[in-house]
């Protein structure tokens, strides 16, 4: 079955960096695009960062020049380094994959909380 797994999340001052993980297991990772979504309370689930299965990027405009999402296919794992940190990233940050099918289907991460406060 399809598990995808984060981790690295934490509490870091404004300004800091962390480093997300997300372990993913079930599916063929190398051939598909693979994002990451944050949920801050009482607001919807965001888009955070994207990446195909050639390695391009995308990114949220709130985030651009800060964010680095990267996918190592040997490992399963896709990454998210997040710099310069700030309050309002704060957010449970979520790990996602859309397999083919018909209909597609979303899975999610159970998600790792990021909070950024001094």
């Amino acid at each position: 079955q399809v598990q995808l797994v984060e981790s690295g999340g934490g509490l870091v001052r404004p300004g800091g960096s962390l480093r997300l993980s997300c372990a993913a297991s079930g599916f063929t990772f190398s051939g598909y695009p693979m994002s990451w979504y944050r949920q801050a309370p009482g607001k919807e689930r965001e888009s955070v960062a994207a990446i195909t299965i050639g390695g391009r990027t995308n990114y949220a405009d709130s985030v651009k020049g800060r964010f680095a999402i990267s996918r190592d296919n040997a490992k399963n794992t896709v990454y998210l380094q997040m710099n310069s940190l700030k309050p309002e990233d704060t957010a449970v940050y979520y790990c996602n994959v859309r397999l083919r099918g018909s209909p597609p289907r979303d899975y999610w991460g159970q998600g790792t909380q990021v909070t950024v406060s001094s």
